[in-house]
């Protein structure tokens, strides 16, 4: 959408912005890999964590076809689920060793407080903000449903033979027809993924987090060795304080969450890249090129720096994440509040064939009378509208406090 109807220096700037946070997501998961693989086996240098969790990515992603079957897309999620379940897992273990803590306290601190402006309350505010809603997941939800699109098409007879044109084409599918789902394949797929997400946001998503920050404040408030703890100091905090088996397994907890946040981070960057580039490479290769931009500066700092300071970087990469939501959400909220752009057409779904070297429609109207209008209603716009609000002035005040020297 960006690069078809937004101008170009604009959809440039965007996809940028989305390549920062992409590398930003991959410097957190790729050094959180690598320490987790380090706490679990002492003897593995850091460096060679990195390496490992690089061939993990890539031999996901030989397998993985965006535009493959729904099998391939099946069997990628279920992979995926059984990481997070692991993570669930680990987190629930670590929950019931935890004593002397009462169910009003945990829900007290769901409640704002002070302390989100004091100190560096802010800043680890915001961290926390871009680590659960991570930018290139937008990118990604959009993209990987298309396997779904297309197989209901295929099932109840709605996918038009595909062009003879097509016949010329090149292995990397760019010169091929662009797919126009029909709105039943869309009514159907958008009913799956807002369940999917409602369940995957305020179940997994809600409880990892919470879990998180419930484990850290059981076991280490007041506590002041945790005042400067980094990830392997906070490792050996939770050994002691609560048990060994804690601190093992909130490593494991750790590697399972960098493989799968990894995975799916490289997936989202492959799909940046050919939506607002349109990447004429071979599927292997533009992969390669694409996990290599993300990949390299996590693998160089993690080599260069090591232990100390790690922490600052990983922290500092979620407030990255961070600062980018509000570019990338922007015209996510502006799209789909346009009946020009969220009209369907009714019956079968269509092949686009013509477009410019930028992939620009050439022929054909945006909004071609009887459509369905699939625009967002005034009040849900608002209401995104609102959230972005308090995103951008979080972030303001973010960079404002770290100006000062006060965050």
């Amino acid at each position: 959408m960006c690069r078809v109807y937004l101008p170009r220096w604009l959809n440039y700037t965007l996809y940028a912005l989305a390549e920062i946070a992409i590398i930003a997501t991959d410097l957190a998961e790729v050094i959180g890999t690598a320490i987790a693989l380090n706490l679990l086996i002492p003897k593995l240098p850091l460096v060679a964590g990195c390496a490992l969790s690089i061939l993990d990515v890539m031999a996901i992603l030989f397998f993985y076809r965006p535009d493959g079957s729904m099998k391939g897309l099946r069997l990628f999620e279920a992979f995926v689920c059984l990481l997070v379940l692991g993570v669930v897992v680990c987190f629930c273990i670590e929950l019931s060793m935890i004593q002397e803590t009462s169910v009003g306290t945990v829900f007290k601190g769901y409640l704002p407080s002070s302390a989100l402006v004091e100190s560096e309350g802010l800043y680890q505010a915001c961290g926390i903000l871009g680590a659960t809603v991570m930018p290139h997941s937008l990118f990604l939800g959009s993209g990987i449903v298309q396997p779904r699109l297309r197989e209901y098409d295929a099932r109840h007879g709605l996918l038009p033979q595909e062009p003879v044109s097509a016949a010329s084409s090149t292995t990397d599918g760019y010169d091929k027809p662009t797919y126009l789902p029909s709105h039943a394949a869309i009514k159907h797929s958008l009913k799956y993924s807002i369940t999917e997400v409602g369940l995957s946001l305020f179940t997994f998503a809600l409880f990892v987090n919470s879990a998180i920050l419930i484990v850290a404040g059981a076991s280490l408030y007041q506590n002041p060795d945790a005042l400067n703890a980094d990830i392997f100091g906070i490792h050996d905090l939770l050994s002691k304080s609560i048990s060994p088996a804690v601190g093992t397994i909130f490593a494991l907890a750790l590697l399972l969450s960098g493989i799968s946040a990894g995975i799916v981070c490289t997936i989202a960057g492959q799909m940046v890249s050919e939506g607002a580039l349109r990447w004429k490479l071979k599927p292997w290769l533009r992969r390669l090129v694409t996990r290599s931009i993300s990949i390299v500066p996590s693998v160089v700092i993690a080599a260069a720096v090591g232990r100390p300071g790690l922490n600052a970087a990983l922290t500092g990469s979620q407030v990255v994440l961070s600062s980018v939501l509000p570019f990338v959400t922007l015209p996510l909220i502006y799209f789909t509040a346009r009946s020009r752009f969220m009209t369907v057409q009714p019956g079968m779904a269509r092949y686009m064939l013509e477009s410019d070297d930028e992939g620009r429609p050439i022929t054909g109207s945006v909004s071609l009378p009887g459509g369905i209008d699939m625009s967002n209603p005034w009040w849900l716009t608002v209401a995104g509208l609102l959230v972005w609000l308090v995103i951008v002035v979080m972030n303001v005040a973010n960079l404002v406090l770290l100006g000062l020297g006060k965050a």
